[in-house]
């Protein structure tokens, strides 16, 4: 099935896309309204009687915000099985076509496509392949979506191999892979090692599409695990964190010695300056001044929090390199052996200069804090209120900062300096990040909007 195809000329398919994207759980402009799609690559992966597959890409433009490039691989059938049907972008009814056009991703037999692409080492048309020396691929082998739909999509091959296609493209080499091939290659073990990545050249720029890497058998993340602990805890309402069956400290601990050894690890590979704290806290000011402009009910913590940002630039030159950027307890795994780091794209509100810019470490630590202190909350947020709720509302802090001290604890082990001797910085970053988290919610989950909101006022009044 190709681009002049008359069953799905182009334009049928933009326009089909342009209903369909802003549906989709990794479309990252919700709000804002489409005024076109221009297809930027299309590529045919299969051809076939009732059956076609293609690799396109989309360049999506809007009233108000920039154009944003999508990943979108597509199937077409001509008959579509009932467990294809929830991922269906366009239908022979919608135009007059044949044939149903539905996500790619989601289709065993198109995944496999991809599966003896990278096995072969023989990508389609402008598409490149980079394979990591000594990785080796299996040609036949079944595919599966992994989980539910995120900011990117992953498939699980031969429950031996993860392969994340990029949905939402930034112009260039992304973080993701940069990072992993330099841990890779100092031998980092808080990392699945990467085997390959794609690319191709997008509106003159070479640019990520895709990565492969080991994929983690049998872990669980770190969210699932903390949120497990948790619900235990505030159901055991006479013991402290420390006496429940599964209190997670340990496994804080744990997680603060991988981080630090990732951290120890990109500064070995990837080198080391130093940076005034001033022009650090400086980007920080810049930051709440555009989020109180968005999301009036930061307005009454502007005055504290610029209080808290000013301490952090006294404290002097610090020294920056590169860093996860987007830690959180969803970015960690726990498998058999140890916790692992995943997902090194940087936060996807910022630009790739912006995520490829060094930092502080404490960025990514004030990252895992937060998380804790979210997850402790959510569950308390999650559950009906009642003359209990300010009981559980101590609990839920007394969980938060005692893996928030175990995480620490553990990070100083590894890497010999303790995040919480600078500690006005460190609050600096937390508070950072929870404005970033206030804005989130005022634009995603406005009934969750009062756990930044809290959190900004503990962290900032203090």
């Amino acid at each position: 099935m190709t681009e002049n195809d008359s069953r799905y000329p182009g334009a049928d398919l933009e326009a089909a896309l342009a209903r369909w994207l802003p549906r989709q759980r990794w479309f990252a402009a919700k709000g804002h309204t489409v005024t076109g799609v221009r297809i930027v690559l299309r590529q045919a992966l299969a051809e076939g009687p009732g059956f076609g597959a293609e690799h396109v890409l989309v360049a999506v433009d809007f009233e108000d915000t920039p154009e944003q490039i999508y990943q979108v691989p597509l199937g077409y059938r001509s008959h579509l099985p009932d467990e294809l049907t929830p991922w269906t972008v366009a239908t022979p009814d919608d135009a007059g076509h044949s044939v149903f056009v539905y996500d790619g991703l989601r289709d065993q037999e198109i995944i496999g496509l991809y599966a003896r692409s990278l096995s072969s080492g023989k990508p389609k048309g402008t598409v490149d392949l980079h394979t990591v020396p000594g990785s080796e691929f299996e040609m036949d082998v079944r595919g599966r979506p992994l989980g539910a739909e995120q900011s990117n999509t992953s498939v699980v091959l031969g429950e031996r191999l993860l392969l994340k296609m990029f949905r939402r493209l930034t112009l260039g080499i992304n973080p993701d892979v940069e990072l992993h091939l330099a841990l890779s290659e100092v031998g980092c073990r808080s990392v699945a090692p990467l085997r390959a990545w794609i690319d191709a050249d997008v509106e003159g720029v070479r640019t990520t599409l895709a990565m492969a890497q080991d994929f983690a058998a049998n872990s669980a993340d770190g969210w699932a695990m903390a949120l497990g602990s948790i619900r235990d805890l505030l159901i055991e309402g006479d013991l402290r964190a420390d006496e429940v069956g599964t209190d997670f400290a340990g496994e804080s601990y744990r997680m603060g010695t991988a981080v630090a050894e990732v951290h120890s690890d990109l500064a070995a590979a990837l080198g080391e300056s130093q940076r005034p704290a001033s022009g650090l806290a400086a980007a920080m000011s810049r930051r709440l001044e555009a989020a109180a402009a968005e999301v009036e009910e930061l307005a009454e913590f502007v005055p504290a929090i610029q209080a808290r940002f000013d301490e952090a630039a006294a404290v002097g030159p610090v020294t920056v390199q590169r860093i996860h950027g987007d830690l959180h307890l969803g970015q960690v795994l726990r498998t058999p052996e140890r916790w692992l780091l995943i997902d090194f794209e940087g936060e996807p509100a910022k630009s790739l200069v912006e995520r490829r810019h060094p930092d502080t470490p404490l960025r990514d630590v004030a990252g895992m804090l937060r998380s804790f202190d979210y997850a402790a909350h959510h569950s308390v947020r999650e559950r009906e209120p009642d003359t209990a709720t300010a009981q559980r509302e101590f609990r839920a802090r007394e969980w938060a900062e005692r893996n928030s001290a175990a995480f620490c604890d553990g990070y100083a082990a590894s890497s010999g300096s303790d995040p919480r001797d600078i500690g006005a910085l460190l609050r600096a970053y937390e508070i950072d990040k929870a404005v970033y988290e206030v804005v989130y919610e005022a634009r995603h989950r406005p009934a969750w909007l009062r756990l930044p909101l809290n959190a900004i006022r503990r962290l900032s009044q203090d």
